[in-house]
């Protein structure tokens, strides 16, 4: 399975804190807006079917329900998932949560989905475009899947890892590896092997000391990949 325990256990180990403004995920919670705004100006959230792979305690899963979407979260963390379902019956959503890996759920149900989102999620595993491939098998035809993740440059190993988990504080040490990191470049093969297209790439900036994210043309950084698959 295309899963590495040591970062299961470290997600597991922090799921009582998903849903606090002020503890390990704030940066997560301070990027949703700008994550969400993206994906709702490319694509219409309103009664689509979406799958948001690697959902994590759910907090881009609620923003998509929030926004009238159908809603399926799957992750293999089981502790954050029992989080995310005790906070979504809090907050009246109708969210499926399910214990998956990518791979398997595109046996399962393929060609299901209008939109796929996969957030933070590919710098966290062993095989990325396995992934990738995995979400190409899941969307529709015509359907739109949304990448996040991390370049791989001297800049994000100094913003990501040295100033946001060691400087700052806004992460746990050891929550990035920096080889793990994925170029657009990279990222763009995985698309277009999967048999996607590129639709835009976008950087995600991150002023460290306001906790502010924005989008811009820099992808040094944070970058989210937007890709289509053909009908």
């Amino acid at each position: 399975m295309n899963r590495d325990p040591s970062e299961l256990n470290k997600f597991n180990a922090v799921s009582d804190s998903w849903w606090d403004l002020h503890g390990h995920f704030r940066p997560l919670h301070d990027l949703n807006p700008v994550r969400l705004q993206w994906i709702a100006a490319q694509v219409p959230l309103d009664g689509k079917n979406v799958l948001d792979i690697g959902c994590g305690g759910g907090i881009l899963s609620e923003s998509l329900a929030q926004a009238n979407a159908s809603v399926t979260g799957i992750d293999l963390a089981e502790n954050a998932l029992e989080t995310a379902r005790e906070h979504g019956k809090k907050s009246g959503l109708a969210i499926r949560y399910l214990a998956v890996s990518a791979e398997e759920f595109a046996k399962q149900e393929p060609e299901q989905y209008d939109v796929i989102t996969c957030m933070e999620l590919l710098e966290h595993v062993p095989d990325p475009g396995s992934i990738v491939n995995a979400c190409s098998k899941l969307v529709k035809p015509g359907g739109h899947v949304f990448f996040a993740t991390l370049n791989r440059n001297l800049k994000s190993l100094c913003y990501a890892i040295i100033g946001a988990e060691y400087i700052m504080r806004l992460l746990p040490k050891g929550t990035h590896r920096f080889e793990k990191f994925i170029t657009p470049a990279e990222l763009s093969r995985f698309v277009r092997a999967a048999d996607m297209t590129v639709t835009a790439i976008t950087g995600v900036s991150c002023d460290l000391g306001a906790r502010k994210f924005s989008l811009n043309n820099n992808t040094q950084v944070n970058y989210m990949l937007s890709c289509v698959k053909p009908r």
